[in-house]
């Protein structure tokens, strides 16, 4: 008879997942009976080492709508590609119904110069210099879904490599 442990089974390789509120909102739908509350969350979620995501949930308690945020950020998660200087190689813009955001590369020691929805998925997406203005809209979910519109958009000096049918070596000459 073989005996068996525990924890001898090899288990999915978990990374540690952070997840910020951007926004808790309080939304009336109106039914026959009256007015129907429910809450929607804005969740960013991320592992600072390149991934990041945006979701949304709507539930009728606060627990239950970012439970759901937390869960359609995770379906939309986008691989970001930094530089040694844990930065992006170029500017990029993004764009979002009314929000457009512009991203830019900064030196080491710069940090994350950005504010509201777009410094907390440049964060979570593990940038730690970068520059970035939001124009036209603020509202935060637009913000947050124009930057990692911009994010993925970047290309990498090796993409752009193959892309052009040329040795990497090529680039920096």
């Amino acid at each position: 008879m073989v005996k068996r442990r525990k924890g001898s089974r090899t288990k999915a390789k978990e990374t540690n997942w952070q997840e910020r509120v951007i926004q808790i909102r309080r939304v009336s739908k109106v039914v026959k009976g009256g007015k129907k509350l429910s809450f929607r969350a804005i969740v960013v979620v991320g592992n600072e080492n390149g991934q990041v995501g945006v979701g949304v949930g709507k539930a009728g308690d606060v627990i239950g709508a970012v439970r759901k945020g937390v869960a359609d950020g995770k379906k939309q998660l986008i691989e970001v590609s930094l530089n040694k200087a844990d930065s992006i190689t170029h500017i990029a813009k993004g764009i979002s119904g009314g929000a457009k955001v512009v991203v830019r590369p900064a030196a080491p020691g710069t940090g994350v110069i950005a504010g509201g929805a777009v410094r907390t998925v440049l964060e979570l997406a593990g940038v730690k210099n970068i520059l970035a203005k939001q124009l036209g809209s603020s509202n935060p979910l637009n913000n947050a879904r124009a930057v990692i519109n911009a994010l993925e958009g970047i290309r990498t000096f090796s993409d752009v490599a193959q892309e052009r049918g040329v040795p990497l070596e090529y680039l920096y000459s």
